[in-house]
């Protein structure tokens, strides 16, 4: 989940499943379509939520490599 802040609701985050972006815009707010249809405003940039979501791929595409290499047997010889 990135965490992220809706236009007018101060400083209060909420997080969101970037699996659920569908598109992303600036007219004139960042405005975030989802997958479900829904529309999200948030205070950050198209750029810091674009960033927000290849830094999150990046730790899970990290942890999942992190598992395969951790659960692999190395035979002692």
């Amino acid at each position: 989940m990135i965490e992220l802040h809706r236009l007018g609701k101060g400083d209060e985050p909420f997080h969101l499943n970037p699996d659920l972006v569908m598109t992303i815009e600036a007219v004139p707010d960042t405005t975030i379509h989802l997958t479900t249809g829904n529309r999200v405003v948030v205070t950050e940039s198209v750029e810091q939520v674009v960033g927000e979501i290849a830094d999150w791929r990046v730790r899970v595409l990290a942890d999942s490599l992190d598992r395969a290499n951790a659960s692999r047997v190395v035979p002692i010889r």
